[in-house]
């Protein structure tokens, strides 16, 4: 469990994401808006892939490299969605979104 601390700041960002995005889709659904609906289909999937490689990380999986790749591809995705919607959820999430997209790649063990 001690190589989790390595991840430590990773996996605060990718859990801060997966909660931006749980809320941008919560709040988009209640909203009722059909121009929403790749918003929130992007953010469950990127909030689902947060936190699957929050988890990986944690358990020090060989796993990580490929799973932060693949967050990074959702992240952007995310981001580049939600910056066009000006609800307030939408703008936050997709700066969560960008942050945990700009977390260094990490290297296959």
């Amino acid at each position: 469990m001690s190589e989790a601390y390595n991840y430590l700041d990773h996996i605060t960002a990718y859990s801060s994401c997966a909660n931006a995005c749980e809320h941008c889709a919560s709040a988009c659904l209640s909203e009722g808006n059909a121009g929403h609906y790749r918003c929130v289909e992007l953010c469950r999937d990127c909030a689902d892939l947060c936190r699957l490689t929050a988890t990986l990380m944690l358990r020090n999986s060989p796993y990580v490299a490929v799973a932060s790749q693949l967050c990074r591809i959702a992240c952007l995705a995310c981001a580049e969605e939600c910056v066009q919607h000006v609800s307030e959820h939408c703008q936050e999430c997709a700066r969560t979104c960008q942050v945990c997209a700009e977390e260094p790649l990490l290297e296959s063990a």
